[in-house]
């Protein structure tokens, strides 16, 4: 997992920091021993001179140069022992600092080589999830393409539809314009021979009553019937039947000698 960027920004300021301070550790280390190797001589010359002096002083014929002796009966050479036991014990204490600083720098290598094996498999593991990530935008930006070709087959497809629906709504608009008109048009001849039949029907009413009317008009202008007058008017009536039969068609129409009116639809 990548660290934030702020965090990285502070880490690579402090790295820098410490390489310019770092630049100069080794010139003010050797600055800081010569310091203390001309404070420590400088305090041995002091020793020497006043042990000199301090000789002189207690045989003041004698030359500066010393016998032998044990340390107490030379001030000199005690004077160069205590300086020699100084250096040494100088010595020790840098010897000491510098098996602690090599143990403290050893303790440093390890953490840093742990850091960096830490730091060396979480880069791995970065890589590999890096790897993994483009696998998947790899496999996400083939599979955006085949959506994309499809939703572009789609919106063909969408096209096509919309245009064959068009047409067919402007068709079904035609149709119901013709239905509109048919029906229109049925209605009309309907109500034409409805009236037709209704005229037809008023003449044979009409043929009826004077039928009737005729009847009742010989029935009442002959004498009372006979044997042979009975024969008579009944060959009257059949006769009279017969004419009104010429008057009227086969199919229930006044005969040419009847059409009086016109016989079409609209009356």
């Amino acid at each position: 997992m990548a660290e934030p960027i702020w965090q990285e920004t502070l880490r690579l300021r402090l790295t820098e920091r410490n390489a310019q301070e770092g630049a100069y550790a080794t010139i003010i280390e050797q600055y800081r021993r010569l310091a203390q190797q001309t404070k420590f001589y400088k305090e041995r010359n002091a020793q020497f001179i006043r042990a000199a002096q301090t000789v002189k002083g207690n045989n003041p014929s004698s030359s500066t140069v010393f016998v032998a002796g044990s340390a107490d009966e030379n001030p000199v050479l005690s004077a160069y022992t205590a300086s020699l036991e100084s250096q040494i014990s100088s010595l020790r204490d840098e010897i000491a600092s510098a098996y602690k600083s090599q143990t403290q720098n050893t303790q440093r290598l390890l953490a840093m080589t742990e850091t960096l094996r830490e730091k060396e498999e979480q880069s791995r593991i970065s890589e590999e999830n890096l790897r993994k990530a483009r696998d998947e935008l790899a496999g996400l930006r083939r599979k955006t393409d085949q959506h994309n070709e499809l939703m572009t087959e789609k919106d063909r497809t969408v096209q096509i539809l919309h245009d064959e629906i068009s047409t067919l709504q402007l068709e079904l608009g035609q149709i119901e314009d013709r239905n509109q008109t048919l029906i229109k048009d049925n209605a009309k001849l309907l109500q034409r021979w409805l009236d037709a039949k209704q005229a037809e029907a008023n003449k044979m009413n009409e043929v009826n009553e004077f039928y009737q009317d005729t009847l009742r008009m010989r029935t009442q202008n002959k004498p009372p019937p006979s044997s042979a007058t009975d024969s008579s008017s009944e060959s009257g009536n059949a006769d009279a039947s017969e004419d009104f039969k010429s008057m009227v068609t086969m199919d229930g129409t006044l005969s040419h000698l009847e059409k009086g009116m016109d016989p079409t639809p609209n009356g």
